[in-house]
């Protein structure tokens, strides 16, 4: 198999998709979109151990920033980022696998957010910014990356 021409990267905040939600969403036990499933989605929401964190405007900018930033310092050729207030979805390519790159982008953006975020030490720790993983997809045609950086700039 040849080198990809990218990846598609998508992670989301923190709580605000959770497995069994209504919108769909993803195992990695099974392939495609799972159907809804209010009893899962209820038990993961027990599970959570902060607040779901939605992303206001500073801080979309700040993480958008953030990787830009990264991807300049590492060499990489971002294609498309676009940082929503419950995601962030990038294509990006690279020489190394996509899942370091979403972990360090995840990183840097949470060490940036930090920064910046007012936090009271009596507060309690910072937030939860984001979901434990996220979707890394392999792009291994033009078509495919056209598509994937259409839909990251244009279908958001």
């Amino acid at each position: 198999m040849s080198e990809p021409l990218g990846f598609l990267i998508t992670w989301t905040t923190y709580g605000t998709w959770l497995p069994g939600d209504r919108r769909g969403w993803v195992t990695e036990k099974e392939s495609g979109i799972q159907a809804p499933n209010p009893r899962r989605e209820t038990a993961a929401r027990r599970k959570l151990v902060s607040p779901p964190f939605i992303l206001n405007e500073d801080q979309r900018r700040i993480a958008e920033a953030t990787i830009r930033r990264h991807c300049e310092i590492r060499g990489w050729h971002l294609h498309a980022v676009n940082v929503r207030s419950n995601h962030v979805h990038i294509v990006v390519s690279a020489d190394v696998a996509p899942e370091t790159i979403m972990e360090q982008f995840k990183a840097w953006c949470s060490r940036r957010l930090s920064e910046a975020s007012p936090h009271h030490p009596n507060a309690g720790p910072p937030p939860k910014w984001w979901t434990e993983h996220g979707s890394t997809k392999w792009i291994n045609d033009e078509a495919y990356l056209t598509n994937a950086i259409r839909y990251v700039l244009e279908q958001q």
